[in-house]
């Protein structure tokens, strides 16, 4: 029972994970675009061709993060590659949200719009690295919880009291055997002895 909480404890936190991720990231996806079209004319080709930006990066990211989840369940390691692409997705984000905000683009300075374009990319940034960790330590309280529930069972069955003694019948029985047969006392005593 134990082992089922915790599974449904998972299920929620991953389902709480992809939600604020999956928020985040189409949050990102207007700030990229804009980024991309540059001044762009709505509808023209440059500024239709601007929305493939943020998918684009968004997509691989989000494949890194799916295969994180289900390798920390088993926990297994993935290759350091993966870690990079989503560093990398992570830095690409980044800029791209905050660019206008930093007035690199000739603008001006923004204390207010860098905060509020970096929020959404930082917060998936830390939810993707807490989630692993997060499966893991979920994943080590299933086990442990099915370690301790089979300990309990094999305390249980090992005890004295799980095996019941013979009966007292059934040992004076065996102990008036030898009186009543007389003469063939030992015969009888030495095969209800094996019997028994």
């Amino acid at each position: 029972m134990i082992a089922l909480r915790v599974e449904k404890v998972r299920a929620q936190v991953d389902a709480l994970l992809w939600a604020g991720i999956v928020l985040g990231l189409a949050f990102t996806a207007v700030n990229v675009q804009h980024f991309a079209a540059d001044g762009a004319a709505p509808w023209s080709l440059p500024w239709l061709v601007a929305w493939l930006l943020d998918p684009m990066v968004s997509l691989v990211l989000l494949a890194v993060l799916r295969a994180e989840q289900v390798t920390a369940r088993y926990q297994v390691t993935l290759p350091v590659w993966a870690r990079r692409t989503k560093w990398l997705t992570f830095a690409a984000t980044y800029v791209m949200n905050t660019w206008t905000a930093w007035g690199l683009d000739g603008g001006t300075f923004s204390a207010a719009g860098v905060v509020l374009h970096s929020v959404p990319p930082l917060v998936v940034f830390a939810t993707a690295e807490t989630g692993p960790g997060l499966r893991d330590k979920l994943t080590e309280a299933v086990r442990r919880a099915l370690v301790e529930h089979a300990a309990t069972l094999d305390a249980t069955t090992a005890s004295p009291a799980a095996s019941p003694p013979m009966s007292p019948a059934v040992n004076a029985s065996s102990a008036a055997l030898p009186a009543v047969h007389g003469t063939v006392h030992g015969e009888v005593h030495e095969r209800v002895s094996g019997a028994w």
